[in-house]
């Protein structure tokens, strides 16, 4: 009984908007400012993204510093020998590291430690 006494209440209630018109668009009528989506202010520096993702690299089992030079232009399969589950791995510690999610399509395309320190310093939500 409630619920029918208010639909039909609502159905005939009508608030006029200033300056509305209902062929216009609700987001051209109204300006907006632009809001930062991260949460937090404090965006990490290149230097530190490449040193912590020259640090995973280097210390993937699979990788051994005495015989290869692991620099940021380094590829993983070419350069280390890595194969795709081994790139796997290393986006997965890269997440693990830098809390965040990368999405399958783009890491993919991660294949070597400069896409991972470009990747990861142009992510917003990266600490």
């Amino acid at each position: 009984m409630a619920w029918a006494l208010r639909s039909a209440i609502l159905g005939h209630v009508r608030v006029p908007v200033k300056g509305s018109n209902l062929l216009t668009p609700l987001w051209l009528t109204h300006r907006t400012t632009v809001r930062s989506m991260s949460s937090h202010d404090d965006h990490l520096e290149k230097t530190q993204v490449i040193d912590r993702i020259l640090d995973i690299v280097k210390t993937f089992p699979k990788v051994d510093p005495i015989f290869f030079s692991v620099t940021p232009e380094v590829h993983f399969q070419k350069d280390l020998g890595l194969d795709s589950l081994d790139n796997v791995e290393i986006i997965m510690a890269i997440e693990e590291e830098f809390k965040l999610e990368i999405p399958d399509k783009e890491a993919d395309k991660i294949d070597s430690c400069a896409l991972a320190i470009e990747y990861v310093y142009n992510h917003p939500m990266a600490s």
